[in-house]
């Protein structure tokens, strides 16, 4: 276990990001198929999907580190970000992130890397990744949508004592 010491004290935290050395870490993801029949939508216009979600245990905080989307579309074809009729939302306990409040295009595609986020979480927050329905389909037909959301988390020391066993 890499400890750092800062005056000889030995710190169990890590000195670059503060995030504890223990930590662990939550990657949640799922792919849907927007279609229930080739007549008919799984959304209609003003329906959401969620995602991607995780809910921080009870006295624990943490970090989103990432998320990704995917479509069917954008898979066949990379100059395809534009997702026309539809919204991406990042949310935290049921409100959306800034930067992320409604994106309109695919930020951080599936199977690249992307850019960090680093979003804080307070203890026990639910994190979600939703698509919204917001208009009709645009020139290409979206059939498959997926979304992925990584971070960490770790025991909130403000509530004293160690972390119980999960």
């Amino acid at each position: 276990m890499n400890v750092c010491t800062v005056e000889g004290v030995a710190s169990p935290l890590c000195a670059t990001c503060g995030i504890p050395w223990d930590a662990g870490y939550f990657d949640e993801s799922r792919i849907f198929d927007l279609n229930i029949n080739p007549t008919t939508r799984l959304l209609n216009i003003g329906d959401e999907l969620v995602l991607a979600r995780y809910q921080l245990h009870r006295n624990y905080c943490g970090m989103l580190l990432g998320f990704a989307q995917f479509t069917d579309v954008y898979a066949k074809n990379n100059a395809q970000v534009l997702t026309p009729g539809y919204q991406w939302l990042l949310r935290v306990n049921g409100l959306s992130r800034d930067p992320y409040l409604a994106l309109d295009h695919i930020l951080n595609p599936w199977g690249q890397t992307g850019m960090l986020v680093q979003l804080r979480l307070e203890e026990g927050s639910l994190v979600e990744m939703a698509l919204r329905r917001v208009g009709p389909d645009g020139p290409k037909r979206i059939n498959y949508a997926g979304g992925r959301i990584t971070g960490r988390f770790w025991y909130n020391t403000d509530f004293g004592g160690r972390p119980n066993r999960l």
